[in-house]
């Protein structure tokens, strides 16, 4: 709600400015700039991404501009599914956890846990691990530099997409002022016309650089940066597995092991010590 709250904003305030000083909307409809400026930009991303980097982006513009109403029960459930796990492990070792791990579609906790079972990246990162300490004998020091080279990677591939739409906002503005070139060759070649019709000529070929910058500082920066921050988000997740493992790993009771995941947690996410202990009690009831 935000992030449509802000973009209302910025169309009321900048096409609301205009109006005020006399401009007419009608007069920033110059579809022959659009197509040049939309086709250079998108052509452009076309040119310089991966197929895949591409699917990436849409995906991560369609989460940002409808994001995760239920994220809060996301780390809900990464906490207390990390908690469940970290108990049996205590209780029967780690080979007790193959059942889960060897096929988590169709594990009893797992399934237990639905927002964590249908993120492939999340579960992936989960049961990696887990079937890594479970292989043999590994110190802390070890998985914490493997766990971190793994994030680093995984981070570094999922910031490719904002960082795309970075270098195509910054070039919209030198794609509007492509655009309103060509339009002052338009207008050159209209020299021996009406003053009014050359007058028109360059207006059109103005909105060219109007609809570059605008794109550039209202609409392409923003959601690159909100993308960047989407990342950063998803990222403390893995960074809250990493913390529960390295203190399980170093002898730490469940509860504490799970708190110290806790504590890497986004600031408005993150519950307190008294919340976490309520959700992993409750559970285990």
């Amino acid at each position: 709600m935000q992030k449509q709250l802000g973009l209302g904003i910025i169309f009321v305030c900048v096409l609301g400015g205009f109006m005020m000083a006399g401009g007419r909307l009608l007069a920033l409809w110059q579809p022959a700039e659009m197509v040049i400026i939309f086709g250079a930009a998108i052509g452009s991303m076309f040119i310089g991404n991966s197929k895949e980097v591409l699917h990436e982006m849409w995906r991560q513009i369609k989460q940002v501009a409808k994001p995760n109403k239920e994220e809060r029960e996301l780390y809900r459930e990464l906490l207390t599914l990390m908690h469940q796990l970290l108990e049996e492990t205590r209780s029967k070792g780690l080979k007790a956890l193959d059942e889960h791990i060897e096929n988590p579609q169709q594990s009893s906790v797992f399934l237990m846990y639905p927002q964590i079972a249908e993120d492939p990246q999340l579960l992936g990162f989960i049961i990696d691990n887990l079937r890594l300490l479970g292989m043999g004998k590994i110190s802390p020091h070890e998985l914490e530099t493997m766990l971190e080279q793994e994030i680093m990677a995984i981070e570094e591939e999922m910031l490719k997409p904002a960082h795309a739409l970075h270098k195509t906002g910054e070039a919209c503005p030198g794609f509007g002022i492509l655009a309103a070139v060509m339009g002052i060759i338009i207008t050159m070649q209209q020299l021996d016309g009406p003053l009014t019709a050359i007058g028109v000529h360059v207006a059109a070929a103005l909105v060219g650089t109007f609809i570059g910058i605008f794109m550039c500082y209202c609409l392409l920066e923003p959601m690159s940066s909100a993308m960047e921050d989407l990342v950063k988000r998803r990222i403390s997740l893995l960074m809250c597995v990493k913390s529960i493992l390295l203190a399980q790993l170093r002898g730490k009771q469940p509860l504490l092991a799970v708190d110290s995941g806790r504590k890497v947690l986004e600031p408005d996410v993150k519950p307190s010590f008294m919340e976490l202990e309520d959700w992993v009690t409750n559970k285990a009831m």
